[in-house]
């Protein structure tokens, strides 16, 4: 790090060796510090206090070591805390959303770290509270809202909370007649809720000691929980699970899925006595998603080859694909993201040349529009409506330069209507900013995407330094949408920059199947290529680049790390994915059995053995230098757990060649998504800046 660097650090946290030797596929690996992993972590998810004392305090000396590398920063930090908090509306909130005679939302009072949830009449009136978010964390040093779910009688309110960051969700029942919450609580959830039709009850989803969603149950208003009816058993460790409803508000549906096959199962909302209905068995490779509009299944699948995804129609009570139609027929290089269908109208989500637009399909006559918008790279998000007989559907747009819009958009007419504009209180100006989408080639000859902003003052000489932002896995595309918090970076003279890498859905269900698997080196020599093309084109040198990505991008930064280490100035690795290799060869932890479809299955299979530890950080550090790195972990993060950053970092500080800090920070208060709050989570945000300007000598 530069000479700000403080003079007399202490030395960094050297845990014990204690070497294990796991024997398998004929291979023998040995790890020194398997011992990290708590025995009761289970337990701990619930309880941190029970953490083993030599653990907690290897993690608590991390902390004091990384406090002390970044002492200096504290003054920076604030101010950026204060610049990014600038840029949110302190009593910001949402555009109600129609359900009947009532509408729907969100607010914040000033000051507040949580939403109040509101309604009101459609007729006029004053607003009412139903839920005070701020109110219901006081005392809690983690608060995090689940699901909020009014009943269709418009009497009930089923909310949840996890006040640990596990992931582990209450639900509670309120009577909004009265204000209060019912005594019973329901724990052990997945946080969501399906109503039935007549609001008696609702079906819900709870989450096992191994942290897996594995049963559907039905609670029924007043009585006891341990009574709740269990309607569905999934006996596949290896899939997840999801209870929602169609938008017609006729049928439960009950998801089961993994990373490539799904299965769906139907329950008629009015009659939730009935046993769930099959709607087509699972296959292999072959996913599905329902909704349902007068008497028809609209169903989203990629079956018979359609790799990009189209749409079926089958009547609802048809069993099997035998009986699916195409309705919108498969065209490569369209992906289709999501749909929804109401009264009279078809609505879906695609992906075109890498960018979204929305498309209307009248069921009456077929007729199409679409719905798209001329920048170079922008986000385009559906956001749906409670209601069904309507014409009108809700969708959200921005880009890396314009601020969050919200509008309502007659399918009928065609008119479009500005509800709401990002209000950006410090003050943004567009005309400042450049927003560009390049193409750097990958070796194998593919084009990666690259979405760019900087300021139109930032010199491109090749001296302005670059944090590269990277996902790459489960299909995920990462949106070139309006990120405020990235001005504080941005007007400091950095270029923003996500390299839109295989292994997400950015091009196209292929681009996913190309980065996944036994093609996942392609996600990180695309990342490393965005990053020789940066240079090449001049627009900064490789000590000028930071690299950022978390969970599966922690993963790609501790790949590009091991594989690029001289070609990035810093890493910033957010709850990283790092032990793949120990992870996917554990069934016991939560994640395990359903994540083996995206990376293979060590345990099965040698040849999927050889592969995830052919670029597993973990098992890849080696002797040579590394950059700075800024390590972020959370104690309860049930996706990531704790102990593989803490394994990775010693590792790398085992083995490294050169005199560089590698800080780990660990929240002892959160899981995966970090602090809660809106504006709490802004000081791990405004750490990671800071720890980045410093790096890059910008800290002044």
């Amino acid at each position: 790090m530069p000479s700000s660097r403080p003079v007399d650090l202490p030395k960094p946290p050297a845990p014990k060796r204690q070497p294990i030797v796991d024997s398998r596929h004929g291979r023998d690996r040995q790890d020194d510090y398997a011992w990290l992993r708590a025995h009761n972590w289970q337990d701990v998810f619930k309880d941190t206090s029970i953490l083993d004392h030599e653990i907690r305090q290897h993690l608590v000396d991390e902390n004091a070591y990384q406090a002390a590398v970044m002492a200096g920063s504290e003054s920076l930090c604030k101010d950026l805390v204060a610049e990014m908090r600038g840029r949110i509306k302190e009593d910001d909130s949402s555009v109600p959303a129609p359900d009947g005679e009532w509408a729907y939302g969100i607010s914040y009072t000033h000051g507040a770290e949580y939403p109040r949830y509101v309604r009101r009449s459609r007729q006029g009136g004053e607003e009412a509270v139903l839920l005070d978010g701020q109110k219901e964390a006081a005392n809690r040093s983690y608060f995090s809202l689940g699901g909020i779910d009014h009943s269709p009688s418009h009497r009930w309110l089923a909310w949840s909370h996890d006040d640990k960051g596990s992931e582990y969700y209450t639900i509670s029942v309120r009577d909004l007649d009265t204000g209060n919450d019912e005594p019973q609580l329901i724990e052990d959830t997945s946080g969501g809720v399906a109503w039935s039709a007549l609001s008696r009850g609702f079906f819900y989803i709870h989450v096992d000691s191994n942290h897996r969603p594995s049963r559907v149950y039905y609670h029924c208003l007043g009585k006891d929980s341990a009574d709740d009816r269990l309607v569905y058993e999934e006996p596949d460790a290896g899939f997840f699970m999801g209870v929602g409803k169609t938008q017609s508000n006729e049928y439960i549906v009950i998801d089961v899925h993994d990373h490539e096959t799904s299965e769906a199962w139907l329950i008629p909302a009015a009659n939730p006595a009935a046993e769930p209905r099959l709607v087509a068995e699972r296959e292999t490779g072959v996913e599905y998603d329902v909704d349902e509009a007068n008497g028809t299944l609209y169903i989203l699948t990629n079956a018979d080859g359609a790799q990009d995804f189209k749409i079926v129609t089958a009547a609802s009570d048809a069993f099997g694909r035998g009986e699916w139609i195409d309705y919108v027929p498969h065209e490569d290089g369209r992906m289709i993201l999501s749909h929804m269908v109401l009264k009279r109208h078809l609505i879906w989500l695609e992906r075109r040349d890498g960018l979204p637009r929305i498309v209307v399909k009248r069921l009456a006559d077929d007729e199409e529009h679409a719905i798209a918008f001329d920048e170079a790279a922008y986000s385009l998000g559906l956001a749906g409506t409670y209601e069904f007989d309507t014409t009108t559907i809700r969708f959200t747009y921005s880009s890396l330069t314009t601020p969050s819009q919200t509008f309502d958009y007659d399918v009928e007419t065609r008119e479009r209507t500005l509800l709401k504009t990002q209000d950006v209180p410090s003050g943004h100006d567009p005309a400042d900013y450049v927003t560009r989408r390049i193409f750097a080639p990958a070796q194998d000859g593919e084009m990666v995407p690259v979405s760019l902003l900087y300021r139109k003052d930032t010199p491109l000489d090749g001296t302005a330094p670059v944090m590269l932002y990277g996902y790459g896995s489960y299909g995920i595309t990462i949106p070139a949408a309006f990120n405020s918090n990235c001005l504080s970076l941005v007007d400091r003279g950095f270029i923003w920059a996500i390299a839109h890498i295989r292994g997400g859905k950015d091009k196209g269900f292929a681009w996913y199947d190309a980065g996944r698997r036994r093609n996942k080196a392609n996600t990180f020599t695309d990342f490393i290529a965005v990053a020789d093309h940066l240079v090449a084109e001049g627009l900064t040198r490789y000590d000028r680049i930071v690299a950022q990505g978390g969970s599966a991008g922690g993963m790609l930064m501790g790949a590009i790390a091991n594989m690029a280490a001289e070609k990035f100035g810093a890493i910033v690795a957010v709850v990283p994915f790092v032990d793949v290799l120990n992870t996917m060869l554990d069934d016991t932890l939560p994640l395990t059995p359903p994540e083996w479809p995206e990376w293979g299955n060590p345990i099965l299979s040698g040849e999927d053995y050889e592969v995830i530890a052919s670029y597993s950080p973990y098992d890849n550090v080696k002797a040579q230098a590394y950059p700075p790195m800024l390590v972020l972990a959370g104690l309860t993060d049930p996706r990531v757990t704790y102990w593989e950053p803490a394994k990775w970092v010693a590792r790398l500080r085992e083995l490294k060649t050169d005199d560089n800090p590698i800080l780990l920070r660990v929240n002892m208060d959160a899981g995966h998504g970090g602090a809660s709050g809106r504006f709490n989570r802004l000081e791990e945000v405004a750490y990671i800046y800071a720890f980045s300007l410093k790096v890059m000598g910008l800290a002044d």
